[in-house]
């Protein structure tokens, strides 16, 4: 089966190293300083690639994940939200990455880059190999703050996405959507997808916070950096 996987990112800009340690360090007056504080999105840079759960760095920082079907937009929204074009890696392939892929963001958090879901034309074992890695971490990781789920706008709350709303309900996750490629469609409709998330969210995964957001349009990015900085602070204040 490991000749199906990618080992951890050696062909994506030659990155790939030892794993570091993930505990929590001292801000440093200039990372205090920088736009949107300690938790600054802007300063996201690789840090490892993990295709093993036995090679998870140990906890520290808190960590915010991002999961989604393939084709959702999930690496777009995380490059986006960095103000970065590659950092995250767009394959034209579905779930041709099967890693987990941490960013750090100086140090004082973590954006986890989780393999995307549902993709087709791939082997048994690699989706069970997605189960173990991806199921691990979110049950297991004590340094995980929250999920971001990525949804198409077009097409929210596919089957996959309850079942993963289901599995973070369970394993007590706190989780925020983000219904991307809001720009497809009109001003209207965008709305009226969002209401019905919403609702559907207080049922599915009660707590759980949604909002539109477009790559293409820049939109909804405060808004998702602030959530996100609320969560890993909330996190931090209450670790375990």
């Amino acid at each position: 089966m490991t000749a199906r996987i990618r080992k951890p990112r050696e062909k994506d800009g030659g990155r790939e190293g030892k794993a570091r340690n993930f505990t929590v360090g001292r801000d440093s007056e200039a990372t205090r300083g920088a736009k949107g504080g300690a938790f600054s999105l802007a300063r996201a840079a690789y840090a490892l690639s993990v295709h093993d759960p036995r090679e998870f760095p140990r906890p520290g920082a808190p960590e915010i994940a991002f999961a989604g079907r393939s084709n959702a937009g999930k690496s777009s929204a995380i490059n986006t939200l960095a103000g970065q074009r590659r950092l995250a890696f767009v394959s034209k392939t579905p779930g041709r990455t099967q890693l987990i892929n941490f960013f750090s963001l100086g140090g004082a958090a973590y954006l986890v880059d989780l393999p995307g879901y549902g993709y087709a034309g791939v082997p048994g074992e690699v989706r069970e190999h997605w189960r173990h890695l991806v199921g691990t971490y979110i049950a297991e990781r004590t340094s995980l703050a929250a999920v971001v789920v990525v949804m198409d706008a077009r097409h929210p709350l596919t089957e996959l996405d309850l079942t993963l709303l289901e599995w973070l309900r369970n394993s007590g996750r706190q989780t925020h959507v983000l219904l991307t490629k809001s720009d497809k469609l009109s001003k209207q409709a965008a709305q009226a997808t969002l209401a019905r998330v919403r609702n559907a969210l207080a049922t599915a995964s009660p707590g759980a916070t949604a909002q539109l957001f477009s790559s293409l349009r820049r939109e909804g990015i405060e808004e998702a950096a602030g959530i996100l900085a609320r969560l890993a602070s909330a996190k931090k204040q209450s670790p375990g």
